[in-house]
């Protein structure tokens, strides 16, 4: 609702573009005229084409979605043309001079019309449609911002009425022009030479930015517009209103979450307890120590199931796999647990084995599992490498594509994983944050089965033997942080200059103590990512822990990229992960996580490497097991 109420303060502060100039005439020709025959008419026809013809736009522009991946060239293209037209007004007049054209026709023709006897209604209505058409080609940077996270977005009937949002908004300035009247004719007049300025402004600001991302001056911009969404704006204005959730700020002994919210304001991750509690319809972080987490807090086991809220609604999601769409209405008379996860997640990782084998185990006695999966990273946006990994960890239970975060946002989850208990009447009985526990979660399923009537429901507990990086983690001997590569959540580099921030750079060998990490080779390391742009570049880190995970995947012509892993200087041997072999070989072929070192005897302290025989490679971040 936030999103759709800045969108129409969007389109009411349209008015003070002077590009609107050549619609007050038609304005202000209905002036005095009964507004229910004339004035409302021309604004609904008015507000109704111009959200048709944005929204063809949004869905014109929504390959840009992939510009990461094809059209990196294509995009520094459309932006250069983008900042030419802003820069020569005379250009943008030349470009649209066919939507002008075609509405100053209907204009006169809905003139025409009045003036011969006919439907006052019918010729206000089609002048509406041409002020649509006048106004569409010309509104300013407001619509621009929300027609890029349309596209970004996808094609939706949501997309369509936040257009339409921004046009009853700009319907609304012209309805308060016909009261004014001619003041702000006049007004608008005078604004004319400034506006013209602050246009060809931004368009030398969009040329200068096209040769700066052209230079390899900025190589992070294109990874950070594939995480625009015009949800950060609103997660953002929820976390105002709600300030007990917003992330501690000043916290101990965080690790920085970031990104998690659709590119999100530094959320937190830590171990250890955060207060928390489910209220009203919604499940509700409460506390300074509410914060966005993998692996989670733990939750003390209690003998009763309170009533903790009402399951919030499962809509938004961009797309279901393994199922139709499902709903907390349809879901009634059934024991639901919701599962939030994301694939690259270690965390999410250990917990599936468990949460697959209740699906299977309690399906037939009423109990439907929900995975729904909410993307860290860019490329788990990517519905088909989601449908890779849930193919690959055997998942067959309903999955949720929450691209939008809108199932998170509903649910005000704040974890990776997250696992909501729902009874038979749609009430969350209980939740739980992170990994472990999972006896004391199927002894919930059980009871709540029971409540729902079923007979003979099994009082044993699954038996999961996992393995590679499903594996339980070795807890107690871990002493390694999740380590973000990327410069926005980066910590613990080994040089304290830290890294060189999107641009290619060749960084040297240092001597690492435990915790710290480094790069030899030439990288450039982005806001998300490192990429490196030469073969023989390697990542290092000291670390102590059985398991070392690194989340990698590809270059963007997805072509694969060998590796070799060595442990203090030697192959791993029998300490070889799931994805390397005894001497550290292995290549990275898909955006994922990978596990490289288990070790078999002793935890201990040991310096890591990882050396990429070819280019491309990108690296996320380093988890711990």
């Amino acid at each position: 609702m936030i999103l759709f109420i800045l969108a129409y303060l969007g389109g009411v502060l349209t008015i003070v573009s002077p590009c609107i100039l050549p619609v007050l005439p038609f304005v202000f020709a209905r002036a005095g005229q009964p507004f229910l025959r004339s004035t409302l008419p021309m604004l609904v026809g008015m507000a109704a084409t111009f959200a048709a013809v944005a929204t063809l736009a949004a869905l014109g522009g929504g390959w840009a979605v992939q510009a990461n991946e094809y059209g990196r060239y294509a995009a520094l293209a459309l932006l250069a043309v983008f900042g030419i037209i802003l820069l020569f007004p005379a250009l943008s007049d030349y470009l649209t001079r066919p939507l002008v054209s075609l509405g100053a026709r209907l204009s006169q023709s809905a003139d025409r019309g009045t003036r011969s006897g006919g439907s006052t209604v019918a010729a206000s209505a089609l002048l509406g449609v041409a002020t649509g058409l006048l106004w569409a080609p010309c509104a300013g940077p407001v619509l621009g911002l929300i027609l890029t996270g349309a596209a970004l977005q996808g094609a939706s009937v949501g997309t369509t009425l936040l257009l339409l949002a921004y046009a009853l908004g700009a319907a609304t300035s012209l309805a308060l022009a016909l009261l004014i009247g001619g003041r702000v004719y006049q007004a608008m007049k005078r604004s004319l030479g400034v506006g013209e300025w602050v246009r060809r402004g931004l368009g030398v600001a969009v040329l200068a930015a096209v040769v700066a991302i052209g230079l390899g001056l900025d190589t992070g911009f294109l990874t950070q517009a594939s995480l625009a969404s015009t949800g950060t704006l609103e997660q953002s204005l929820i976390d105002k209103l709600h300030p007990q959730r917003q992330t501690a700020e000043n916290a101990a002994s965080v690790v920085m979450k970031g990104d998690a919210m659709t590119g999100g304001s530094n959320q937190m991750m830590m171990s250890g307890n955060a207060p928390a509690m489910i209220s009203g319809n919604n499940a509700m972080m409460a506390g300074s120590n509410a914060m966005m987490m993998k692996g989670g807090p733990k939750k003390a086991a209690t003998e009763a199931l309170p009533v903790e809220g009402t399951m919030p609604s499962l809509d938004g999601a961009v797309q279901w796999l393994n199922s139709p769409p499902l709903s907390a209405e349809s879901l009634k008379g059934k024991v639901v647990l919701v599962d939030f996860w994301t694939y690259s997640c270690i965390n999410c990782l250990r917990a599936i084995p468990y949460v697959r084998a209740w699906a299977e185990k309690y399906k037939d006695q009423g109990l439907v599992v929900i995975g729904v999966h909410a993307p860290e990273f860019a490329f788990e946006k990517n519905i088909d490498n989601v449908k890779k990994a849930i193919g690959d960890l055997k998942i067959t239970y309903p999955v949720a594509i929450d691209n939008d975060y809108a199932i998170w946002r509903a649910f005000e989850n704040q974890y990776w994983p997250a696992h909501y208990f729902i009874d038979a009447e749609g009430r969350v009985r209980h939740h739980h944050f992170g990994e472990g526990d999972y006896d004391r979660s199927e002894r919930v399923i059980q009871q709540l089965l029971a409540e729902a009537g079923k007979a003979n429901v099994a009082a044993d507990m699954v038996e999961v033997k996992a393995t590679g990086a499903e594996a339980a983690s070795n807890q107690a001997d871990v002493q390694s942080p999740e380590t973000y590569v990327g410069w926005q959540r980066s910590e613990n580099f080994v040089d304290q200059k830290g890294t060189v921030n999107d641009a290619a750079h060749t960084y040297v060998a240092a001597t690492p103590r435990l915790n710290e990490w480094g790069l030899t080779g030439n990288w450039t390391v982005g806001s998300e990512q490192a990429a490196l742009n030469d073969k023989d570049g390697s990542i290092y880190y000291r670390f102590h822990a059985r398991d070392l995970h690194l989340v990698l995947g590809p270059g963007a012509d997805g072509k694969p990229v060998r590796f070799q892993v060595t442990v203090d200087g030697k192959p791993p041997g029998d300490g070889h992960g799931a994805d390397t072999d005894a001497d550290g070989n292995g290549t990275v072929t898909a955006q994922r996580l990978y596990q490289l070192i288990r070790e078999p005897g002793a935890v201990g302290d040991h310096t890591f490497e990882i050396r990429f025989l070819d280019s491309g490679v990108q690296a996320y971040a380093f988890t711990f097991g």
